[in-house]
């Protein structure tokens, strides 16, 4: 899975799942910018993390949920990229709640960073392709809450549903032009964000109970984005891969 010579602009990328994605890209040859919507402590350390690798990393910093930031943020990364080959569009955003009791605002923010957070960078980014030539490769994290309606996570599943939908229309869109649109969704996943819902314990008793023994990690899902992202890869478009060390499977299992 050789990237050299490639340019990959990788949104959320200051920790977790967007981490992962942007030093699996960089370790596997990938000059890459990484969006988030400050400069931080994590997305210094991120870049710090994919120059060890010898590869050139800067940050553009904005609101991947708005979209005249967005066109920023796209603006920036082809001014220091020279051309983005490789998008992995990882915006989102989740609040929890009861669906009677949602909140109709706090609602419409999942949907808005979740899906058109999605939609405003994968757009400007498959324009730059289409002009520019020479295919490309994009990626959309989205999650098996697209595949189960979890209670109390109704505006979520809702967008990483329609995220999926929304990717594969852009994959049949733009296959003449040889840019491969694909998804990625990660089961449950080592990440800063789910230690804050749910707890270290409660993640450390969990873990060894699912199929897998463990939780995923940033780094599996940045090893499947980069294979998606590579030539290895050229024959796969509108495609989701589920990369959950079998959660989707455990209604399948014997019960002990």
């Amino acid at each position: 899975m050789n990237l050299l010579g490639k340019k990959a602009l990788v949104t959320g990328a200051a920790r977790g799942i967007g981490r992962g994605c942007a030093i699996a890209l960089a370790r596997a040859g990938a000059d890459v910018v990484i969006n988030d919507l400050q400069r931080s402590p994590d997305a210094e350390q991120t870049l710090t993390d994919i120059r060890a690798h010898g590869r050139m990393a800067e940050l553009a910093d904005g609101d991947a949920f708005d979209r005249s930031s967005c066109e920023r943020v796209v603006a920036r990364a082809i001014e220091l990229l020279g051309r983005v080959d490789i998008l992995v569009s990882n915006p989102a955003f989740s609040r929890r709640a009861d669906y009677v009791d949602a909140d109709p605002a706090q609602f419409e923010a999942v949907v808005r960073g979740t899906l058109l957070g999605g939609f405003h960078i994968s757009q400007l980014v498959a324009r730059h392709m289409i002009e520019r030539g020479g295919g490309g490769k994009m990626v959309f994290i989205s999650s098996v809450h697209a595949e189960i309606p979890y209670a109390r996570s109704a505006a979520y599943n809702a967008a990483k549903a329609g995220l999926n939908h929304m990717a594969k229309t852009l994959a049949a869109e733009i296959v003449q032009h040889r840019i491969n649109v694909n998804v990625i969704e990660p089961g449950w996943i080592d990440t800063p964000g789910e230690h804050a819902t749910f707890g270290d314990a409660f993640i450390a008793e969990q873990g060894p109970k699912l199929p897998w023994g463990r939780l995923g990690t940033p780094g599996d899902i940045g090893r499947a984005a980069t294979f998606l992202c590579s030539d290895d890869a050229d024959y796969i478009t509108g495609t989701t891969l589920v990369v959950d060390g079998g959660f989707l499977l455990r209604a399948a299992l014997p019960l002990k």
